[in-house]
């Protein structure tokens, strides 16, 4: 399997805090069936504005540890950037780390709400030819409270991506509601596991693989795990997803779940 979204690069932010967890993350990581990672270290919002060079820099130190330690997983560059008015400025220029130099760019919006301005930003990254990833919508109180907002993101051509932790409820009762509705309707694109530890966000998937199987179908749970992670990984364009079974509105999923 494919991660495409782990804070595993030592130091960079709040994900791996030196070599010796990244080591441990990986470890879990292929015991998990996950071959490929893509490190993706917060930029801005609060951390460093780290620079591609900074991140290329990084994920080849941390493959050269691991193939020293015969570890088999190969980590490629990325970044979750955070939404800010300049994201278009800062992609024309040549700043921004995409999931492995494709034209995928995580992106992530304030916890607390879905800021004004965020569609103008999502369309003018459009424009230059990138494709926005929403990073855990589910986790959003904006979408949360009201989700036909996503809906309308993904109308104009942006995708999402659900995290383990929110479909399994590690992230609490409203996280899980949310990522399981999104996925039922066809709101999510990759499922990734948004990892920052050796402990308890751990770089796994297989959780995930199971609810999905069981909300809406083996089909979808393999577009979700493996077809569009593969995808994103070598820049190509993502297949329509299968429909999921047993969809349900979005009022009568949050009363009886």
């Amino acid at each position: 399997m494919i991660d495409i979204h782990v804070h595993i690069l030592p130091g960079l932010d709040d994900g791996a805090a030196d070599v010796q967890t990244a080591e441990a993350m990986a470890i879990i990581a292929v015991e998990n069936g996950i071959h490929h990672i893509i490190a993706t270290p917060h930029v801005s919002g609060g951390f460093p504005e780290y620079k591609c060079n900074d991140i290329t820099g990084a994920v080849d130190q941390l493959n050269l540890h691991l193939a020293e330690r015969e570890i088999a997983l190969k980590i490629y560059p990325g970044a979750e950037y955070y939404l800010e008015p300049d994201l278009p400025d800062r992609f024309a220029a040549g700043e921004l780390q995409t999931l492995n130099n494709s034209q995928y760019l995580l992106v992530e919006l304030p916890a607390d709400q879905v800021p004004p301005y965020t569609g103008q930003i999502l369309y003018e990254l459009q424009l230059q030819g990138a494709v926005p990833i929403i990073a855990h919508p589910e986790r959003n109180h904006g979408f949360i409270s009201n989700p036909q907002l996503l809906g309308e993101f993904i109308q104009r051509g942006n995708l999402t991506q659900i995290t383990t932790g929110s479909i399994t409820g590690m992230f609490g009762q409203k996280a899980e509601k949310a990522a399981h509705y999104f996925i039922r309707q066809n709101w999510g694109h990759v499922i990734a596991s948004d990892a920052h530890s050796s402990r308890r966000r751990i770089p796994e998937l297989s959780s995930a693989d199971k609810i999905i199987k069981k909300i809406a179908g083996k089909q979808l749970s393999r577009s979700l795990l493996v077809s569009n992670p593969s995808s994103i990984l070598e820049g190509k364009s993502l297949l329509p997803l299968p429909a999921p079974q047993q969809a349900k509105s979005f009022f009568s999923f949050w009363r009886h779940n």
